[in-house]
């Protein structure tokens, strides 16, 4: 019923985090899936100190993918600062080998530089070039925060979008789903705003403007974008069907999964027809991903 676009596991959990497991193993992933319906999920490893206790390689994720065949799909992540941290470095030595052993794209690109940085907008040329979607997460600041940085109003994700129109970009996070009507409050960024979307903000707008642009619903963020107001979020999920994914962006074994009732509750209600529902839940990733 589903494919997840959107989460994170790894063989041995490593450090805690505040006394948690910080990832979950392939096998809880699993386990949880079978019961939600879930039949494939993409793999993002943590591939930034900024978000990870230990920097995550690629090839655990690939052997995974391979220990468990059909029920994963490899991402990469590389980092803007690879291969000697300069502006003019050749990530295509990562992305084209990767890429040669499965790799569907690139993410999730954590690392806390802004979106117009030369090293960050290198990275984004050479996705361009070997034809890859990117996912990123946006932090909220500068310092004490993982994830590229942008301004209230999105503006630098926007002049992204005009420089790489072949560059498929997947938006997360809180500082990005917050912008789906005007920001009240600067700490909305970071958290999760609960009033309703009277105006159309920066989300919105970008999606209409940049075809190029598609939604990663995952994680609270995504979840609450649409729960924040029912009304808009069935507008919305039918205006951009075709470039909206589930995900659950689960971490933590028992991360809660939202987004499931959500979906399932406008479907069964008949607010959400079973064609949109089924393209968010499912065919959007295997035709953008290429999958079999």
């Amino acid at each position: 019923m589903f494919i997840d676009i959107h989460v994170h596991t790894r063989k041995v959990p490593g450090p805690q985090r505040n006394g948690k497991q910080p990832y979950a193993t392939p096998e809880q992933l699993l386990e949880r899936y079978d019961k939600l319906g879930i039949e494939q999920a993409v793999l993002l490893p943590g591939g930034s100190p900024e978000c990870a206790h230990q920097p995550q390689s690629i090839d655990e994720i690939l052997e995974i993918c391979e220990k468990y065949p059909g029920r994963f799909i490899p991402f990469m992540n590389v980092d803007p600062r690879s291969i000697g941290n300069h502006w003019e470095a050749d990530l295509g030595i990562i992305i084209s080998h990767y890429k040669k052993l499965g790799c569907k794209g690139i993410g999730e690109v954590t690392a806390n530089l802004w979106f117009l940085d030369p090293l960050v907008q290198n990275l984004f040329k050479h996705a361009e070039q070997y034809e890859l979607p990117l996912t990123f997460h946006i932090g909220h600041k500068p310092g004490g925060c993982y994830g590229l940085i942008d301004n209230p109003g999105l503006g630098q994700l926007e002049e992204s979008l005009k420089r790489f129109p072949k560059l498929k970009f997947f938006g997360h996070s809180q500082a990005f789903w917050a912008e789906m009507a005007p920001l009240k409050h600067h700490s909305d960024r970071e958290g999760y705003p609960d009033y309703p979307i009277e105006e159309e903000g920066a989300v919105p707008k970008l999606f209409r403007k940049y075809p190029n642009l598609y939604g990663d619903l995952s994680a609270g963020s995504g979840c609450n974008a649409l729960k924040r107001d029912p009304a808009y979020a069935v507008k919305f999920l039918t205006e951009f069907q075709d470039r909206l994914f589930f995900g659950t962006d689960i971490c933590v074994p028992d991360t809660p999964t939202p987004l499931v009732d959500f979906l399932l509750e406008l479907r069964e209600s008949g607010k959400l027809p079973d064609a949109i529902f089924d393209k968010i839940a499912k065919s959007n990733a295997v035709r953008v991903l290429n999958l079999k």
